[in-house]
């Protein structure tokens, strides 16, 4: 068996000292960790800025209000003359909130007042070099809530093992909500009273579990995304003790992940414009603590999306197994990472990602996601890893 490389101190140092502070988005916790960060990068080696950014919150309270209207919207359809408009409120909320959560125009979410939070942007490497990395993390942290209990899941496992194994998807819990909106709409257009009795109560426990989010305690958020924070300053570090010519490094830790893409967007306007695409590639950094290490080809809550020029992820795979590190292929997620803005945007996209036996994500917004509960062995894999992807690109072997 391969001896497992020793894990870096500052991967345990970032995440047991950021895991004290309370990071909702938006927050005061949010921001003083991202002044923690900056200083820390700095003494890594790192020139630094932490860029006022602005967000959109348009995860649990607005999601909350679609699926209300959408249970309103049903009540209504069963009344004499209100299957119309019932059927065309309910059929409204589910394009709202598919448009959301797949980061296209996000119309509803645009109605409220932005609200502040910030990127940190370190720049490590050769700074005067023409192609760029880009490795992405967050540094806030998510509520916690009943829908996101994984002992069922972790049950189910344990029965049918040989099913579990088979699939390369994770959950689609945005389906679930849309279900619900869907429901009522197609019952107002079919005069189906059953489909509407069944949309109104889909919508309704949509809603109910997007209340019990927001009234639930921020996690630690260790594992998401610490792991990934911690990542970065341990790659600043080794760029620092080994240099590379050739590529310049841009560590970004965004702020508001945990509203469905916050901060992200800040960025993008800021540093797309100056970022070729032919010579730009980025490396997503999400939740590096669980036990298995994987290599996510695509994402899409609704619609499942790969990321542009399948080449990068090919390196990436090709660097794990010339350096002797796991990592498994072919995972798509059904939720949404800060690593969807550059794929939109066409950039040459990976997301490193872990999960357990189960395909979950470990404690995943969970008060039990804490410093103690991650596995260091799979971040310490995933710092390589990045580390050797750098180191290649530097070279100009990505082809």
């Amino acid at each position: 068996m391969q001896a497992q490389p020793p894990i870096h101190p500052a991967l345990r140092e970032v995440v047991e000292r950021l895991a004290q502070i309370e990071r909702g988005p938006g927050s005061q916790g949010e921001a003083a960790a991202a002044d923690w960060l900056s200083e820390r990068l700095k003494q890594a080696g790192c020139e630094v800025e932490v860029e006022p950014a602005q967000f959109y919150d348009g995860y649990m309270e607005p999601i909350g209000r679609l699926t209300a209207a959408a249970a309103l919207g049903g009540l209504l359809a069963h009344r004499r003359g209100g299957r119309l408009l019932g059927g065309l409120t309910a059929a409204v909320a589910a394009l709202l909130i598919a448009d959301d959560v797949s980061n296209t125009w996000r119309v509803f979410r645009k109605t409220a007042k932005p609200l502040p939070t910030q990127n940190v942007v370190a720049i490590a490497g050769d700074r005067n070099a023409q192609r760029t990395l880009v490795l992405l993390a967050h540094h806030d942290a998510a509520h916690s809530g009943h829908i996101f209990d994984d002992r069922l899941q972790n049950l189910l496992e344990l029965k049918f093992p040989g099913i579990f194994e088979r699939f390369d998807t994770s959950v689609p819990l945005w389906w679930l909500v849309l279900a619900g909106p869907i429901a009522v709409a197609l019952g107002a257009a079919r005069k189906r009273k059953a489909l509407l009795r069944l949309g109104i109560g889909g919508s309704a426990l949509a809603t109910a579990a997007m209340v019990d989010i927001a009234r639930s305690p921020i996690v630690p958020g260790a594992n998401d995304n610490l792991t990934a924070v911690a990542v970065l300053v341990a790659l600043a570090e080794r760029l620092k003790a080994e240099p590379l010519d050739g590529l310049r490094v841009m560590l970004v830790s965004c702020g508001a992940e945990e509203v469905v893409q916050g901060g992200i967007y800040s960025f993008a306007e800021k540093h797309f414009p100056q970022l070729d695409r032919e010579q730009t590639w980025f490396l997503g950094l999400e939740t590096l603590g669980s036990p298995l290490l994987a290599l996510l080809e695509g994402e899409g809550p609704i619609l499942m999306e790969d990321y542009p020029d399948v080449r990068f992820r090919d390196l990436v795979a090709r660097v794990a197994g010339e350096r002797g590190l796991p990592l498994r292929r072919g995972m798509r997620a059904r939720n949404s990472t800060d690593a969807t803005i550059p794929c939109h945007a066409g950039y040459p996209t990976a997301t490193l990602v872990s999960f357990n036996r189960a395909k979950a994500l470990s404690n995943y917004h969970q008060m039990s996601d804490t410093p103690e509960n991650v596995n260091y062995a799979t971040v310490t894999q995933a710092l390589h890893l990045s580390e050797a992807v750098a180191r290649n690109l530097a070279e100009n072997r990505w082809l």
